[in-house]
């Protein structure tokens, strides 16, 4: 039976691997968003707003977050299409904290001073919702439209002229990315029954890119383990006081040194393949 304090590092965990996840459709087209703290924002505020001011249940509610998250990663999206690498990381930045200023000054979701009054969801809804959200993007990764993702990252201008709609492909990731941030963000605001625009900004965002690469960027279950490192790490090193951030630091620099493709690949699931068949 785990105690609170462990049901809520779980938690923590599994809303962390749900941005990792929103972040990782994305990169997958070869597009870096550093902004999906902002949709995770949108998901949490009006997920609670419905739930708490327009007394919808909460899964509709969740499901509603997710949808209008989506618009917002496509009005994003389609400016996002003229930009690449630093630029568009630059630019899905300034819309995270635009999201976060404009929370922060909203007084219908209680500005400056925060959100609550929501009600507390037990872990297995929040393990439920992870789980669904993850077999969903790892059934993608076997379809036709993934393989159309892989090829735009590895070369757009080829996609482009053997009959692969890109913009279609960039924008749905785009769209898929922003609404897996918003159930992350829905789930963060009902388990901690209290929201403000400071739970959102530039540091949240780095934390799911973070996840999401040192996990294993080129498969949705490496960022299963870089969520799991994220939270696990923190609480072995925490005797270390004084030095718990410089060894965090150094030990991840030193992963990402020895295996820059973070520490899951798709060369790694190929090799135990291999292995299984020769033995």
């Amino acid at each position: 039976m785990m105690s609170s304090y462990q049901a809520g590092l779980v938690a923590d965990g599994s809303i962390l691997l749900l941005g990792a996840l929103s972040v990782y459709v994305i990169l997958s087209t070869g597009q870096l968003s550093l902004g999906n703290a902002g949709f995770m924002a949108i998901g949490a505020y009006l997920s609670s707003w419905l739930t708490v001011s327009a007394g919808m249940p909460l899964t509709p509610a969740i499901v509603v977050s997710a949808a209008v998250s989506a618009v917002f990663g496509l009005i994003i999206g389609f400016p996002a299409l003229r930009l690449k690498g630093l630029y568009l990381a630059m630019a899905t930045l300034g819309f995270g904290e635009m999201v976060r200023t404009f929370f922060l000054n909203f007084e219908p979701t209680g500005g400056a001073g925060g959100f609550s009054g929501m009600e507390h969801v037990p872990l297995w809804y929040i393990l439920g919702w992870t789980v669904f959200v993850l077999a969903c993007v790892m059934i993608c990764e076997r379809t036709r439209w993934w393989l159309e993702i892989r090829a735009v990252n590895d070369d757009e201008l080829a996609a482009g002229l053997v009959g692969m709609n890109t913009t279609v492909t960039k924008l749905m990731a785009f769209m898929t990315g922003a609404a897996i941030a918003a159930v992350a963000g829905a789930l963060l605001a009902h388990q901690n029954l209290y929201i403000e625009p400071g739970n959102f900004g530039f540091d949240r965002s780095t934390e799911f890119v973070l996840a999401m690469i040192l996990g294993g960027s080129s498969l949705a279950a490496g960022s299963i383990v870089g969520a799991a490192l994220l939270i696990v790490l923190p609480e072995l090193l925490r005797d270390f006081v004084d030095w718990r951030i410089a060894i965090f630091g150094a030990l991840l620099v030193a992963v990402l040194l020895v295996r820059r493709q973070g520490i899951l690949d798709r060369n790694v699931f190929g090799l135990a393949k291999l292995w299984r068949r020769t033995n």
